[in-house]
C-alpha cells in the first residue's frame, strides 16, 4: 500500500501482493501469469473464491499480456512499413509484405476486426503503389 510515498509489498509463498498507487488496488504478481488485479479497497476487483474463477483470472491476465505484445509488435511493423514507403527505402515492398502478413495474423488471433484488417491492407497497398 502506498502511504507517504512507500509501496508496501507482502510476500505470500510464491505470490507477492503489492498495492500500487493509492490504497485502492492490490495486485498479485505471479511468476507465470504476470500481474493480476485482486482484492481490495474501493473500486477494485476482488479475487474470486471459486477455483475455476481463479484460473480464469490467471488465464485472462496471461492472454491480455500476449495480446498486448502482439498489438505492440503489429503497431511497430505498421510504422516501419509506413516509414519505408514515405522515405522510399529499397526494402519497402518487403516491409509492406511483412506488415500485411502481421495484419492477417492479428485478424486471425482476434486482435483486429476483419474489416479493419482489410482497410489496413488496402491503405498499405495504396501507399506502396504511390511510392513506386
Amino acid at each position: 500500500m502506498k502511504k507517504n510515498g512507500i509501496i508496501i509489498i507482502v510476500s505470500v509463498g510464491q505470490l507477492c501482493v503489492a498495492a500500487v498507487g493509492y490504497i485502492s488496488m492490490c495486485l498479485i504478481i505471479c511468476k507465470n501469469a504476470g500481474i493480476i488485479p485482486v482484492h481490495t479497497i474501493g473500486r477494485c476487483k476482488k479475487m474470486p473464491n471459486i477455483k475455476s474463477a481463479k484460473k480464469r483470472v490467471k488465464v485472462n491476465a496471461t492472454k491480455a499480456a500476449a495480446n498486448k505484445s502482439r498489438r505492440t509488435n503489429l503497431k511497430t511493423v505498421l510504422k516501419k512499413a509506413d516509414v519505408a514507403c514515405t522515405t522510399g527505402a529499397a526494402d519497402k515492398a518487403e516491409a509492406v509484405k511483412l506488415a500485411i502478413k502481421k495484419v492477417d495474423q492479428a485478424c486471425a488471433k482476434g486482435l483486429m476486426h476483419k474489416n479493419k484488417a482489410a482497410r489496413k491492407k488496402a491503405q498499405l497497398a495504396k501507399k506502396l503503389n504511390a511510392a513506386q
